[in-house]
């Protein structure tokens, strides 16, 4: 239940660890995070391509049971969101496309919540296990979505002065 989270929350302390390292791609938080969510996505758009039971993310089977049943071929926008997501992904990773993936991911992951409610409601399992608890997927859902969003934010420069202490 928690793997998903936990895929963004490793590779996002193990991004800043390189930062205080002196690795100067992960000087923040937000952008160690914004990396962790691109090395998450990378792990659930495979998911959208691989057969059931292969290693433990769940597979191209269980995700297509979770489609609701209002949405036309559920294979195919199976195989659409894994796309997206693997696109999204690349999109985070370079400063110039960041904030238009975020955006683009903010809306898919808003347009994915109604499988993630059917998929608990109907009880769907994953890989053979338990469905995930509505009560978890809609905050861990809110979480992807805020991570997307604060990946568009504006990054803030630091304001230089001039040197009789002027404001610049």
């Amino acid at each position: 239940m928690f793997g998903t989270l936990m895929l963004i929350a490793v590779p996002t302390v193990l991004f800043r660890l390189l930062g205080a390292f002196g690795v100067g791609r992960f000087a923040t938080w937000r952008v160690s995070v914004v990396h962790g969510l691109a090395v998450m996505l990378v792990f659930t758009a495979t998911a959208h391509f691989l057969p059931s039971a292969v290693g433990p993310i769940p597979g191209r089977h269980d995700l297509v049971a979770m489609v609701p049943p209002f949405v036309p071929f559920p294979g195919l926008a199976v195989y659409a969101t894994g796309v997206l997501e693997l696109l999204g992904a690349a999109g985070l990773i370079w400063q110039v496309t960041r904030r238009s993936a975020g955006f683009g991911l903010a809306a898919l992951f808003l347009l994915m919540l109604p499988a993630n409610i059917y998929a608990a409601v109907e009880q769907i399992p994953f890989n053979g296990e338990a469905a995930t608890p509505l009560w978890f997927r809609i905050p861990e859902q809110m979480v992807f979505i805020g991570i997307a969003l604060w990946a568009c934010a504006p990054v803030r420069t630091a304001t230089t002065r001039p040197a009789d202490g002027a404001p610049a």
